[in-house]
């Protein structure tokens, strides 16, 4: 299929392995690499990293790929140091950064580490891209909301570019949606089929006219894709369950979730899957490996050498 636009990444979860991930992922033709976070898991326990740490490192590490936060959890962050952050990174990379940001919640016990109510993340996060967007603006920047007051603050170094990096807004919801359109340059959902993605990009253009914002054509749709290659289809559902039983809690058969879920397959059936959700509005697909640490750079393989020349043929 032809390229349309379309950008491919992958994400980056062995911490220890950041920096040697992102530059294979770059040198494998890669167009972003991301990296999301948590302070800490509580059921199930598992593995964690921070978004912006990760991409600092992948940053140094890399030259061309861009550098999506998949997701920066902004209310568990002060607003003034995440700002700062992002411009770091930002800077550093030479205007790379992609800042996705979300509420997540899925996990209280580090909301309650961090001393930030749960039931507040939604706000915060509000707060979170004001301010962001009031210190990226200049010098000399205030803000006054719920929790934050500043004065007189300066970015120095600035972002480079004016205004800062793009922020994409993460989550499946309808809140996510709304902040997306309201204050977000991109929206970057998670757990959707094409036809559940179809449905919610029609919403967000729709959010966007509402907001007058409906003429940005440089409005980011992304997809965070969970992902599972095999030489085998059943290679590929093998793989995806383990990884699943390992880091989620589901009731149900984590075969069926990977079937309804998870990027699947050989190459050519992943390929074919990516397709419809280009056909649904995806431009920016992530592909996240559900798989065990250990199979990562197999996974790699399989889709830089195997699924990348399919989907750029």
């Amino acid at each position: 299929m032809p390229d349309n636009g379309l950008k491919i990444g992958v994400n980056l979860s062995d911490v220890a392995d950041t920096a040697r991930h992102a530059k294979l992922s770059e040198d494998l033709g890669f167009d972003f690499v991301g990296a999301g976070e948590h302070v800490m898991r509580d059921d199930p326990s598992g593995p964690t990293q921070l978004a912006l740490s990760a991409l600092a490192v992948a940053a140094g590490a890399t030259e061309r790929v861009s550098l999506l936060s998949s997701i920066v959890i902004a209310p568990l962050h002060h607003p003034v140091m995440l700002a700062k952050e992002a411009a770091v990174v930002d800077l550093a990379s030479g205007g790379r950064l992609i800042l996705g940001i979300g509420v997540a919640g899925e996990f209280p016990a580090e909301f309650e580490a961090m001393g930030v109510p749960v039931n507040q993340r939604g706000t915060r996060t509000d707060e979170a891209i004001e301010v962001a967007r009031a210190i990226w603006s200049g010098p000399d920047a205030s803000h006054h909301g719920k929790r934050f007051n500043f004065d007189g603050f300066t970015l120095s170094p600035p972002t480079t570019n004016p205004g800062g990096p793009p922020i994409w807004v993460g989550g499946r919801g309808e809140p996510a949606m709304e902040r997306a359109a309201r204050a977000g340059d991109g929206w970057l959902p998670y757990l959707f089929t094409p036809s559940q993605y179809a449905r919610g990009a029609v919403q967000v253009a729709e959010m966007l006219e509402k907001q007058g914002r409906g003429g940005e054509s440089g409005f980011g749709y992304g997809l965070h894709l969970m992902t599972a290659l095999g030489s085998t289809h059943e290679e590929a559902v093998a793989a995806a369950a383990q990884g699943l039983s390992e880091a989620y809690r589901y009731s149900g058969s984590y075969e069926d979730l990977a079937e309804r879920y998870v990027l699947l397959g050989p190459p050519e059936e992943a390929a074919e899957r990516i397709n419809e959700f280009s056909e649904a509005g995806a431009r920016h697909i992530l592909m996240s490996w559900v798989t065990p640490f250990d199979q990562i750079d197999d996974q790699l393989a399989i889709a830089g050498e195997g699924l990348l020349p399919l989907l750029r043929g």
